[in-house]
């Protein structure tokens, strides 16, 4: 009953497919002339998903050669094993039932090498052309319609195997293991393949888009624009299917399902408008990955404004990085056990197992703890601070719910609210809600537009906090400090919209963002944030660079840089693995097309536009607009050539950046590992120490001698 409205949503786009190819078809007989087909060299169709039975799936026709390498290792070891069986035993089936044994035997020997040349002859076929030419394998389908076809004969002679081996024959028993053996082994490839079948089936196949600038052109400009609704309709209830199978057990609330529907429409809009496979989304990151070290590597050294040390800039930054150490302490607390035991493998579990297994005391009431367990222990350790010390902590999380504590921090005389981070599919849900709402918000901004699961999160926190109390005990227990707002990652991002909301009420609220989201804010609150909000990001993190309009970015440069690339698929995964694991030099990778040896491939969009099933990148501009992080913002810059295993220890450089450096998302094997919250705290911890040139000085802004926060 739940796939109704998909049946539905899929029928409606067929029939209005069917009928746009009618008014097209009546058009050429009555014009004479044929819309312009998406071809490239050869004649090919530049389709790189395989069309099999009348429907697209998700895998292209150069998907097929690791794969058949590897099922061609497995067939030509099975039938090396099978005909020595039959060569040395062939004298021991003289026995009763000995004559059936012989047949299955010869029968499998030939099935098997028939199996093997068509498997040899997809692989062939499989490593010619590129992406966006599949000319060269268009025999690709018959082959895939004979190694199909041979499943049939396989599987019925693995059930007569079965059948016979159940019949008890007396036989040596050497023969009859090695029959038991190839029957498994028969079944486990049939199995195998009916699951990579199931992995492989686009439930949008049968569903194709006219496409704008390189496919058929269309006389009604209205039928395509219902067929692109209808289809994209049939697109969001299939991610909404998947996603709730993914989440299952999340929950079947209203805010649940609000969620779910925000989340399959954004992944509808980001995937459902290209003809690519996820293979060819590898090996265009593979490509940019590469094509980036390049430019790197060939552009001019940039001028480095270098300040003396005793300059403002300067101690403003040594200000706020020691800020940041401090407080990121906090927002590292905000995780829990699972964090600090990651943090401290062979110690951590030790620290925190006696809290684990402790009954609740009058201390934890007084914290405000709910559903504490293991938590509370690792966050005194991480925190260094006392269980009195700490006015609420609370580990609730739902969708658009996030787990938060408040602390008085005597140090730095402040009231510190640390906001955690993603840590369960409840969080993704609300990462991915990345529509735009506006903030209700005392200030004279105009433009007020926030993502809006975060600032749903930011503002249960703030009813929380406001509702429920908790600042004013705070205050009432500190009425001199001064409250700071902090979070990593997800957490970051509601910290920093939290203190948007908190700053009417206490104007002299900090915000200490760690790794936050840059889709997160319009262009006019990221200025105003910068009066009270810093972020600091490490190195190449994806999430300060991801946003909706980063992806579409994203996109369009792995569409052009595989329009342009002339290798085929197998030879770019396999020597962008080698430059990911060990380097070398990106200019001898195929980054881009060589005009010269294909001159008729040099327009620079051809392949690119012939990819684009639409037009438009976004349907709904003022759904998605381009957001921005929150504040100013420190970038630690990793020294010298980024290292390609994080077990080494780098060296990292601080200064203040520009949102624009961080508008398009690098590619880079430590694009997440640098979003980790421990590798962040090790990288902030060695810039701080390599900074600290005269620690008894105190900073504008920054923490004093005695360790309290300075004034801004």
């Amino acid at each position: 009953m739940r796939r109704a409205p998909l049946a539905r949503a899929c029928a409606e786009a067929q029939s209005v497919w069917l009928g746009s190819r009618e008014s097209a078809g009546r058009a050429v007989a009555e014009t004479g002339v044929r819309p312009a087909s998406r071809r490239l060299r050869g004649g090919a169709f530049a389709m790189p998903g395989m069309v099999l039975f009348g429907r697209r799936w998700a895998i292209a026709s150069d998907d097929l050669v690791f794969p058949g390498l590897f099922e061609l290792f497995l067939r030509v070891l099975w039938w090396i094993g099978i005909l020595t069986l039959y060569v040395r035993h062939r004298r021991q089936l003289d026995c009763a039932g000995g004559v059936l044994l012989s047949t299955y035997l010869i029968v499998l020997i030939i099935l098997l090498a028939v199996i093997i040349c068509t498997v040899s002859a997809i692989v062939g076929v499989s490593m010619r052309g590129t992406i966006c030419n599949p000319g060269p394998r268009k025999s690709m389908s018959k082959l895939l319609y004979v190694r199909l076809a041979l499943f049939l004969p396989e599987m019925a002679w693995a059930s007569l195997g079965a059948a016979w081996i159940a019949d008890s024959v007396q036989c040596d028993r050497i023969v009859v293991n090695g029959i038991i053996a190839t029957v498994v082994v028969s079944w486990i490839i049939i199995v195998s393949t009916a699951v990579i079948v199931y992995i492989v089936f686009d439930p949008l196949g049968g569903k194709v888009a006219p496409h704008s600038s390189a496919g058929p052109s269309l006389p009604d400009g209205h039928e395509p624009s219902q067929l692109l609704t209808g289809l994209r309709t049939a697109a969001t209830s299939v991610w909404e299917a998947r996603i709730k199978l993914l989440c299952c057990c999340v929950g079947k609330d209203d805010r649940t399902r609000v969620a779910f529907s925000s989340t399959a429409e954004l992944l509808s809009t980001c995937f459902s408008d290209t003809d690519l496979v996820p293979s060819d989304i590898a090996a265009g990151l593979s490509l940019l990955h590469q094509q980036q070290d390049s430019i790197r590597d060939n552009e001019e050294p940039k001028e480095v404004i270098s300040h003396p040390p005793g300059s403002s800039q300067e101690a403003d930054l040594d200000a706020e990085l020691e800020n940041c150490r401090h407080f990121m302490q906090f927002a590292a607390a905000a995780y829990g056990w699972p964090l600090y035991i990651y943090r401290n493998p062979f110690t951590g579990l030790c620290k925190v197992g006696g809290d684990c297994c402790r009954r609740r005391t009058t201390e934890y009431d007084v914290a405000g703890g709910e559903q504490l367990h293991c938590h509370f222990g690792s966050i005194l350790h991480t925190t260094g601070l006392q269980h009195r010390d700490f006015i609420h902590i609370s580990f609730h999380d739902q969708v658009y719910e996030l787990p938060f504590i408040v602390a008085l921090d005597h140090r730095t005389e402040s009231v510190v609210v640390a906001v955690r981070g993603t840590m369960s599919l409840q969080d993704i849900l609300t990462d991915l809600s990345a529509e735009s709402e506006t903030l209700d918000l005392e200030c004279d901004v105009q433009d007020r537009l926030a993502h809006k699961g975060i600032s749903q999160a930011a503002r249960y926190v703030y009813r929380r906090l406001v509702g429920d109390g908790i600042l004013s005990q705070a205050f009432s227990t500190a009425p001199e400090y001064r409250l700071v707002v902090v979070g990593h990652s997800l957490g970051g991002g509601a910290a920093a919209l939290l203190a948007f909301m908190l700053r009417s009420s206490y104007p002299h609220v900090r915000c200490y963002a760690f790794s936050p989201p840059r889709g997160l804010l319009s262009k006019s609150l990221h200025e105003y944030s910068k009066d009270f909000a810093v972020s600091l990001v490490l190195g190449k993190d994806v999430i300060p660079r991801l946003s909706v309009t980063n992806l579409e970015d994203l996109k369009r440069r792995i569409l052009r840089v595989i329009a342009h690339c002339h290798k085929p698929k197998y030879e770019i995964l396999l020597r962008g693995c080698w430059y990911e694991l060990f380097g070398g030099s990106p200019a001898s990778l195929p980054t881009e097309l060589e005009g010269g040896a294909h001159p008729d491939l040099t327009q620079p969009l051809l392949g690119e536009q012939s990819l684009l099933t639409r037009s438009s990148p976004l349907p709904s501009p003022t759904k998605y607009p381009p957001l921005y992080p929150p504040g100013r913002i420190i970038h630690l810059e990793e020294e010298g050539t980024s290292r390609r295993c994080s077990c080494y220890t780098s060296q990292y450089t601080a200064r203040w950046a520009h949102e624009s450096e961080f508008s398009k998302i690098l590619i880079g094997p430590k694009m997440l590992t640098d979003h980790m919250p421990d590798i962040l705290m090790r990288a902030l911890d060695s810039v701080v120490s390599d900074r600290a040139v005269c620690v008894s000085c105190p900073a504008p802004g920054g923490l004093d001698a005695d360790g309290r926060l300075a004034p801004l």
